[in-house]
């Protein structure tokens, strides 16, 4: 079985409405689900998504999370130390900045093992590493 990561971007394209990505992860996500991919993403890419999504799509958007359009992974506090070194790290200020969605994700990339990612955000995941310097696939 197969497994992604999915970003905020990527559910903002496939839920929202006039996205010029929509029809790509559409096809993406069809394919995801007739080869039984696994899908996961983290609460703060949910909220992410949802914040940037419009009404009605964004109801329709969280009625596929909680119809298991994907898991939600879990992290607690004790993570958050972590994924603030993340964001440190990944920060450069004024040019780019790690915000928590992105450093979730990451954290999830390695804690997982699972480094193939469905985003728009090619510029920051291309220079985003796992532990062991493995890139990032995006799909």
């Amino acid at each position: 079985m197969s497994a992604a990561i999915v970003d905020a971007s990527a559910m903002v394209a496939l839920f929202g409405r006039d996205q010029p990505y929509k029809a790509h992860y559409m096809s993406l996500f069809e394919k995801a689900v007739s080869e039984n991919w696994s899908l996961t993403s983290t609460w703060p890419c949910i909220t992410e998504a949802s914040h940037l999504l419009g009404l009605p799509q964004r109801y329709a958007f969280l009625r596929w999370v909680a119809a298991d359009g994907l898991f939600v992974f879990p992290f607690g506090q004790d993570q958050l130390e972590s994924l603030v070194a993340l964001m440190r790290r990944y920060t450069e200020s004024p040019r780019t900045e790690m915000d928590l969605a992105d450093a979730s994700l990451v954290w999830l990339a390695s804690d997982t093992g699972v480094n193939r990612i469905m985003t728009l955000d090619v510029g920051d995941f291309s220079r985003y590493r796992l532990p062991d310097g493995q890139a990032f696939e995006i799909l």
